[in-house]
């Protein structure tokens, strides 16, 4: 942010604002292409891979995937798993363009190690999932935001029996927060907002085979073989979110990379997951082995307590901890610009809380 403002009004000479700027001058395209080639080295993403940066949000990406990929086979087929808010949603507005079903679900409360969890709380096991060969692609979500459930790793195509079904991942809200192996999947899409850049851009890795089917109602500015001939610059991009994503991707690989921030993010989560586990006045309700490490829900035993924690914490300096509306309680986001003093600051002042009141 210091650097963005440092080139608010002149860009590297050049006499321009990048607000300013032609998506297709010189200028903007060397901003373009460096920040296609940072993503693609900080993930590995093979050449037989497109990257996409993209207009509509994760949330767009939702009618904007089906209407590219449901009918790439003439099938009009798609699965989808559901562990959340987020993949319910996916799966809702697919509904619209085909044949949807739904291959695995954690809707309802389940008794796992023992222990009973509440519906959105865990992740089916892979093995139950039941993947039509024929869908054109399955859809999941790899963390849910609201919920605070993780995929830890993915499965491939020929893991659930179906070889030639795709994986299309949402990966908004733990994208560039640990290493992806991008080959798993046919298409990675992410809301850049989370951990890499401002909202406005949707960042795609597309393999190549899978571009080219679009429908016919799909928007030409959305039918990824448009995007992609044109390197993004179909066109006019987000062009300001892409320069400060690209900022951003400069960042990690000064930082280490992902691998580094990784490391980072699983001290930070442990930390904070040590913590509650330790306690008999917080709760976090989510299975262990699909904890996230980027957002971890919490409720406090007694709810009454709520606003009296959450004003505590606003004047601690300890902001946007209520959860989502839709499930309540507490919400901690630790994304990768969170640093590891922040959680601490946070664990400091859970345990203070307790004391006070427990």
């Amino acid at each position: 942010m210091r650097q963005a403002a440092e080139e608010m009004l002149d860009w590297h000479g050049s006499g321009m604002s990048v607000m300013e700027m032609s998506h297709r001058g010189k200028q903007f395209v060397q901003i373009c292409d460096e920040a296609e080639a940072d993503l693609r080295e900080l993930l590995g993403a093979p050449s037989d891979y497109a990257i996409l940066f993209m207009q509509g949000g994760a949330s767009g990406e939702n009618a904007i995937i089906p209407m590219n990929l449901i009918n790439r086979r003439g099938t009009n087929k798609a699965d989808f798993v559901l562990t959340g808010q987020w993949s319910v949603k996916s799966q809702k507005e697919a509904l619209r363009y085909g044949d949807i079903a739904v291959a695995a679900s954690s809707g309802s409360e389940t008794t796992l190690d023992g222990q009973a969890f509440k519906p959105w709380t865990w992740v089916p096991a892979v093995d139950t999932w039941q993947v039509r060969k024929d869908a054109e692609y399955l859809h999941f979500c790899s963390n849910e935001t609201i919920g605070g459930v993780e995929f830890n790793d993915w499965p491939t195509p020929a893991s659930l029996g179906a070889p030639d079904v795709p994986l299309v991942v949402d990966a908004s809200s733990h994208f560039l927060s640990r290493p992806m192996d991008v080959t798993r999947a046919g298409l990675v899409f992410a809301g850049a907002q989370k951990n890499a850049g401002p909202a406005g851009v949707t960042i795609m890795m597309v393999r190549r085979d899978l571009i080219g089917h679009a429908l016919p109602i799909c928007p030409s500015a959305f039918d990824y073989a448009n995007v992609a001939a044109e390197h993004s610059r179909y066109n006019t991009p987000p062009t300001y979110a892409i320069y400060i994503a690209g900022l951003v991707f400069k960042w990690i690989k000064a930082q280490g990379g992902v691998q580094a921030l990784e490391q980072a993010n699983i001290a930070k989560a442990e930390l904070l997951y040590n913590y509650l586990d330790s306690s008999s006045f917080y709760r976090n309700p989510i299975h262990g082995p699909v904890r996230s490490r980027m957002n971890v829900p919490f409720i406090l035993r007694d709810e009454s307590l709520n606003d009296a924690f959450l004003k505590g914490a606003e004047a601690a300096g300890l902001l946007a901890l209520k959860g989502h509306k839709s499930v309540g309680g507490m919400r901690a986001s630790i994304y990768n610009a969170v640093p590891l003093q922040a959680v601490q600051d946070l664990v400091a002042y859970l345990r203070d809380f307790e004391q006070r009141h427990g």
